[in-house]
């Protein structure tokens, strides 16, 4: 079996974790030890937080809508419950749009809710 030597893998692999580690702090985007340290724990946050920034969007979507439905005195929950009886079927994400940029249509549904509740009561 022939001999392998690994400099250019080696090299290459090295380079692209220091690449990935250039803007650290100290040794961490100098040696590669330290580097290959840092890159894995920012890559471990990097996951975690694609995944942190799907709920925490969700959470900030609700506030709006609760913020914007109690302005129509509703609460959230009172206002979902409405537009599920009603049959809209929009997203938190869209309500929350509503909310902010289009007052009127979100006043609209806010009425509809408040009759959807009125009639379940």
């Amino acid at each position: 079996m022939p001999r392998v030597k690994r400099g250019t893998k080696r090299h290459a692999k090295r380079k692209k974790i220091l690449d990935r580690a250039s803007g650290y702090f100290l040794t961490k985007s100098k040696l590669y030890r330290s580097a290959k340290e840092a890159v894995e724990r920012g890559l471990k946050f990097a996951y975690s937080g694609r995944k942190q920034r799907k709920r925490q969007f969700r959470a900030l979507w609700i506030i709006r809508i609760g913020a914007a439905a109690r302005l129509h005195g509703l609460s959230y929950n009172q206002f979902i419950h409405g537009l599920k009886k009603t049959g809209v079927e929009l997203d938190r994400k869209i309500l929350a749009d509503l909310a902010v940029n289009d007052a009127a249509a979100f006043k609209n549904l806010a009425e509809q809710a408040k009759v959807a509740l009125s009639k379940a009561a």
